[in-house]
């Protein structure tokens, strides 16, 4: 049986679709930007020598820096494609400053709309930082550090409202099959942390490389640490505690470890990954490239679409006016909708608050920006060769670091309400 054009079903059901689309897809736009710039970042860092020899300015700095070899160039790729990338998307943060209603026209314009013009303005900020002086990018490298901590840190926090998030949403449900796959998820996590902690001390402690004290350091504070907040979690004094997020958290925190020393150097005669050349073949290295690409790109993602962490209303974030979807791409479909959407919506109708912060959202892709020129060049390392990343002791406690604030900050949250009884911590 046909169904008739103006049927309202067939039309709630386009209404459905276009609220899906408008939800979501200038998201996965910015985000495939991001992933743009992560993927010219990692190219020219080992390819862009040629390309960079022929800039004057870019020479000059070379011979300034009176260095060897080809790492300096890659460096400098790396360093100018993040300053385009953090340039754009800390311009469009500022330009989102106080946009708390739909009907604003920066919304529909700017953070919606525009998508050839933004993807032009893109390219240009990616061509720009190229006609800069070296001494403009050593000053963006310097801040680059300070916003990479900052990235860091708000990545935990996100990590820890998810884990939270998670466990509450399952708890909700009336079914005790969800406590049953809570259960399941815990024992899960647990048993992956204890399996790569017993992997570590095979890996980062080898036989007749002595005593490997600090190695041996950072695992069994991992594991104290562990144990503390899981056994902090589930005292009947903390209010909001719970073995899967501590779970949860647990495999973070040993992954942090496991990474922390995975970036030893390879010289490092504790670092036992380097001796053995099947597990440093260049498509194991490939695929960490990629899983570490996919992660910051999730983390960043994340932080932006996380309702409680960026909420700028407690109102519901659905669309109260949803125009009819069109046959245009996504990202002209996207503009379009919202256009209609703003543009139905009568002076009288009242105000349609956003469902998440949008300078907050593109302040995250900024911050994440300076990260990743941070993780491609080990943190301003020189010691990065063409088919490593992240490696050097800068990483290491770098990652160390993170770990140690990412187990107090979740310990103050379950220690933070019984401390402070009078005090709100919802």
């Amino acid at each position: 049986m046909r169904i008739p054009e103006d049927d309202p079903v067939r039309e709630g059901a386009c209404q459905c679709t276009s609220v899906a689309i408008a939800k979501t897809s200038a998201r996965i736009a910015y985000c495939t930007l991001f992933f743009l710039s992560m993927l010219l970042a990692w190219l020219l860092r080992d390819f862009a020598k040629p390309m960079l020899e022929k800039i004057p300015w870019i020479v000059r700095g070379y011979i300034d820096a009176n260095v060897s070899g080809s790492t300096w160039f890659g460096l400098q790729a790396v360093y100018r494609v993040s300053f385009g990338n953090f340039a754009f998307f800390f311009l469009l943060c500022i330009m989102m400053i106080g946009v708390t209603d739909r009907r604003d026209n920066r919304d529909k314009w700017i953070h919606h709309g525009s998508w050839q013009l933004k993807f032009l303005v893109w390219i240009i900020f990616m061509i720009l930082p190229f006609l800069l002086p070296n001494d403009v990018l050593e000053g963006y490298a310097w801040t680059a550090r300070f916003g990479s901590g900052i990235f860091l840190v708000l990545q935990m926090v996100i990590l820890l409202d998810f884990a939270d998030a998670w466990n509450q949403s399952w708890i909700s449900k009336e079914s005790e099959n969800w406590l049953y796959a809570l259960l399941a998820v815990t024992v899960f996590c647990y048993s992956l942390s204890i399996s790569l902690i017993a992997l570590m001390f095979y890996w980062f402690k080898p036989e007749g490389a002595g005593s490997c004290g600090l190695n041996v350091f950072f695992i069994v504070s991992t594991l104290i640490l562990s144990v503390l907040f899981s056994g902090i979690s589930v005292h009947p004094e903390v209010q909001r505690g719970s073995l899967m997020p501590s779970s949860v958290v647990t495999l973070y925190v040993t992954y942090l470890c496991y990474a922390a020393l995975a970036s030893l150097p390879e010289d490092d005669k504790c670092n036992g990954l380097s001796q053995d050349e099947t597990a440093l073949s260049n498509t194991s290295l490939a695929l960490g490239m990629m899983i570490t690409m996919v992660s910051v790109v999730y983390s960043a993602l994340r932080a932006g679409s996380n309702s409680k962490f960026l909420s700028a209303s407690d109102e519901d974030e659905e669309y109260t006016e949803v125009p009819k979807a069109t046959a245009a791409g996504p990202f002209e479909s996207e503009e379009q909708q919202d256009m209609e959407r703003n543009g139905d919506a009568g002076e009288d109708s009242g105000p349609k608050p956003v469902s998440y912060n949008y300078s907050m959202f593109h302040l995250i892709f900024a911050l994440a920006s300076m990260y990743i020129a941070m993780l491609m060049t080990g943190w301003g390392s020189d010691e990065q060769e063409k088919d490593r990343i992240d490696i050097g002791w800068t990483s290491v406690w770098v990652k160390m670091c993170s770990l140690w604030m990412t187990a107090a900050i979740y310990m103050w949250t379950l220690l933070a309400p019984c401390l402070f009884p009078d005090r709100d911590f919802s």
